[in-house]
Formats: C-alpha cells, sequence, structure tokens
C-alpha cells in the first residue's frame, strides 16, 4: 500500500529483497530487506518521498503533531495523528542513522573532507540546553480488562548540547547570505565534540583560511577542543579560542559583588574594568580585582571568579583587543539563538515530555528545517535508506576519552576496505 502527497492510495505488487542472512534475533527496526523498485522511486515505508518531506517538515516546524495534522488537513492532506506521528518519528531515525552511518565512515578514514569552507572564515559554537525526557521505569503488564499493573515513568531534565558552524565576514557578523550548519546531540560531551569534528571535517575547515571556537565557560568544551583541532587537521596557527564576552563580564560582575561596594563605586569600577578587557589588558582587571579583594579582607565569594578570569586569561581567550582587530566574534549569541529557535520553541514547554529515541529525531529535523537545509538533508536522507532500510542510529564515542587521556597526538585511522554497509550491519 502506497500513500501519495495528495492523499491518493494505490496498492502495487513489486519485489521484495530479503536480507542477506538471517540472526536468529528477530527481524530488528525497519525489518531486514528493502523493496528495491519503491526505493529507487524514493518510497519508505509505503509513502511518497513528498509525503514524508511535507509531514516531517510541518512536525519539526509546528509546537505539536496534533497542531500538524491539523495543517496538513487543511492543505487537503488527511491523515490520522499515528500515521503523522509515525512518519515524523521514522524520519527523525532515519535522519540520525544516515549521519550516524557518515560517522562511522569517518571515524574509519572513508570520509573525504569537503570543500564548502575552504578559505573562508569559519565559526564554530557550542552550548547546551535543556529538555524534559520521559523514562519508563516499570512497563505495563496486560491490556484492557486483563491489565494487571500500570506503566509507571519519570521525568528527567537532560541536556540537549547544540552546535553551529557559519562563516564570518571581516567583523566576525555571520556573513551575509549564507546559510549555517546546526546540528545536535543528547549525548555526552565526547559525543557532542567528536560530531563537531565530524561536521568540520566534511565540511572541510582543515583548508579554511581561519577557524575560531567561541564558547561559555563550561571545562567540557575547553578540555577536549585541541583533539577537535587535532582530529580535523587544522594548523594550530588559523585556530582562535574565544571566550563568551557576556560570561567575562558577568564574572567580573560577581567579583564586583563580592566586594561589597557600594552603588555609585561598583559602576564606575565595572566601566573601567569593561574598558580594560575590551582593549584586550585582562591582566589588569585581574589584578585591580586582587588589589581590591586584598584591601577588604579578601571576601568570601571573590576566589570563584576572580579564578575564572584568571584560567581563562592564562589560555589566551580574554584577548579581544587582538580578538577585534583581526575580526573575530566576541560572543556566543548565535548558538544561543540557536538553541532557542531549535529547542526551546520546540521541544521544551510546561508539560512538554519526550520519550529519547524521539527528542534529538526532532531536533536534527528542526535544525534542518530552520537552516534552510531542509531539501538537502532529505536528499541525503533518502539516498542512505534507499541502500540500507535499518535504523541503527545509536553510536558512542570511546576512543576519544581514551585519546584525551593518553595525550598521543590524534591522527584519523587508516581508511580500510569499503564494506558497502554505511553501519555494518546487514544490507538488503
Amino acid at each position: 500500500m502506497l500513500r501519495l502527497l495528495g492523499g491518493l492510495i494505490v496498492y502495487v505488487s513489486t519485489l521484495y529483497c530479503g536480507p542477506a542472512a538471517r540472526t536468529g534475533k528477530g527481524r530488528g527496526k525497519e525489518g531486514g530487506g528493502l523493496y528495491p523498485e519503491l526505493a529507487a522511486l524514493g518510497f519508505r515505508e509505503g509513502s511518497s518521498s513528498a509525503l514524508i518531506s511535507l509531514v516531517g517538515r510541518q512536525c519539526a516546524l509546528l509546537p505539536s503533531y496534533e497542531v500538524a495534522r491539523q495543517e496538513l488537513a487543511d492543505r487537503g492532506t488527511s491523515l490520522d495523528i499515528k500515521v503523522v506521528h509515525g512518519t515524523a518519528k521514522r524520519l527523525g531515525a532515519e535522519a540520525l542513522t544516515a549521519r550516524t552511518r557518515d560517522l562511522l565512515r569517518w571515524r574509519a578514514g572513508q570520509l573525504p573532507a569537503g570543500r564548502e569552507l575552504a578559505g573562508k572564515r569559519v565559526v564554530a559554537q557550542m552550548d547546551g540546553g535543556r529538555v524534559r525526557q520521559r523514562r519508563v521505569t516499570r512497563r505495563q503488564k496486560g491490556r484492557g480488562k486483563n491489565k494487571r499493573q500500570r506503566r509507571r515513568w519519570k521525568a528527567e531534565w537532560r541536556e540537549p548540547k547544540v552546535l553551529i558552524i557559519y562563516e564570518a565576514d571581516e567583523q566576525g557578523r555571520m556573513k551575509s547570505g549564507t546559510r549555517p550548519w546546526i546540528d545536535g546531540t543528547f549525548g555526552g560531551p565526547d559525543e557532542a565534540l567528536e560530531l563537531l569534528a565530524y561536521h568540520l571535517h566534511r565540511l572541510g575547515a582543515a583548508s579554511a583560511s581561519s577557524v575560531t571556537f567561541v564558547a561559555d565557560g563550561a571545562p567540557w568544551i575547553w578540555e577536549r577542543l585541541d583533539w577537535v583541532v587535532g582530529r580535523v587537521g587544522v594548523s594550530p596557527e588559523k585556530v582562535r579560542r574565544v571566550l563568551d564576552w557576556c560570561h567575562a563580564v558577568h564574572n567580573m560582575g560577581l567579583a564586583l559583588t563580592a566586594l561589597g561596594l557600594d552603588k555609585e563605586e561598583r559602576v564606575e569600577l565595572s566601566r573601567k574594568l569593561r574598558r580594560w578587557l575590551r582593549r584586550g589588558c585582562p591582566g589588569l582587571v585581574v589584578e585591580e580585582l586582587e588589589r581590591q579583594g586584598e584591601a577588604r579582607g579578601d571576601p568570601e565569594g571573590l576566589a570563584q571568579p576572580l579564578g575564572y578570569l584568571r584560567k581563562h586569561m592564562e589560555a589566551g581567550h580574554l584577548a579581544y583587543g587582538r580578538f577585534r582587530r583581526e575580526g573575530v566574534p566576541l560572543g556566543s549569541g548565535a548558538v544561543e539563538s540557536a538553541i532557542r529557535r531549535v529547542v526551546n520553541l520546540r521541544l521544551k514547554g510546561p508539560g512538554l515530555q519526550w520519550l529519547g529515541e524521539n527528542a534529538e529525531g526532532a531536533l536534527v529535523l528542526r535544525a534542518a528545517a530552520l537552516s534552510g537545509r531542509w531539501e538537502e538533508t532529505m536528499a541525503w536522507v533518502g539516498e542512505a535508506m534507499s541502500q540500507n532500510r535499518q535504523l541503527g542510529w545509536e553510536w558512542r564515542s570511546p576512543d576519544m576519552a581514551a585519546e584525551l587521556k593518553s595525550g598521543v597526538p590524534i591522527k584519523p585511522p587508516k581508511a580500510q576496505k569499503a564494506s558497502g554497509q554505511g553501519d555494518g550491519e546487514k544490507a538488503a
């Protein structure tokens, strides 16, 4: 049964190719084979590629699946809410599967570097948001009248880590007429930074004229940037690391608050310190705060912001005067805006809870829609699913932690003989 964009349902007879070998563990996700003739025409799970794209885009952009169903019905495509939800859920899993297959190819040294960012000024930013996920603690037993116990669950806060990569102009702003690349994951810090390195590699950041990393003070980002630079192959001379200006000023404000100054004195001192910081003199800022603290007996609460500023000053993240002259962005507003538009306006809300397997797929689809890369994402996913429709998108990064701990110079693994199977599973 094939469902078309206009609502027409067609029944056809066609060839089916079973899996190359049986595992004895059942069919698994999305079965074990595919219909090659339908795959060549873009049909997946009984729906045309145009219908899948439309349903997925509406579910990604609109605030709920029910609103998406109503919008589709107003356009003449009447679908049951279960069909709408199932189509969007499956499309998200397919996008994650296609990404995982490419990421595993990159791990094996089989993914060639792109050329999109060659010779350009590149900016990469990363930060975390908050989404409520639903975790089942006890499954339901029985159905209907035979139900013996209900399902129990807990709602827990999870941190989706969002990244954005864009081309900057000579003032450090996003270049007019260009589109950013936005992606994210609910994995840990290793997975998030490996995802960033994968995108920088496939876009050709190693050939860029400069690569700037802007982030807040989260240690899980700064501790792994050297790994990212080495894994991508970017020359260290091209790399700039910038602490977000607002976070630096915020910690400077915390230090002034801890000093217990009156309002007029605090405002006057704050203006002077901000001026020094913007000119690229963080050492004067730290020395002045230390002198004020000694004069007041090192008040409680001063050590933390001072340590924060001193650490990033010694790492060269506060050279805002030089950054301004080089046209390097000083703030991480791009990723903050991406978190608001991608995560907060769709995945986060009062009473809104997500299953773990659905949240990341929705994040990836919404990021593709809002960054203006929906069509190319759908073409990429369709090509991947036409070759192997098994869904296996979960991945981990065990090698990165070992490399960080050992301190061994990062080198891409040697290319292995291609098997033709993106994620190592049995192809149809």
